[in-house]
């Protein structure tokens, strides 16, 4: 499951355990820091590094 957007897609990368589609992937790369999902991928990324359950 894709930490970012949570489906299921098959196609993408893994980050340590953790998942993320292709098309998470594709729209992270080209998001500009001033776009305003930009924080809203960063909280989502963090959660690879930082999980609730650690």
């Amino acid at each position: 499951m894709c930490i970012i957007c949570g489906s299921t897609g098959k196609e993408g990368i893994r980050v340590i355990s953790e998942f993320i589609c292709e098309e998470c992937e594709m729209e992270i790369v080209r998001t500009d820091v001033q776009d305003a999902k930009y924080p809203y991928f960063i909280h989502q990324l963090k959660r690879i590094w930082y999980p609730k359950n650690a």
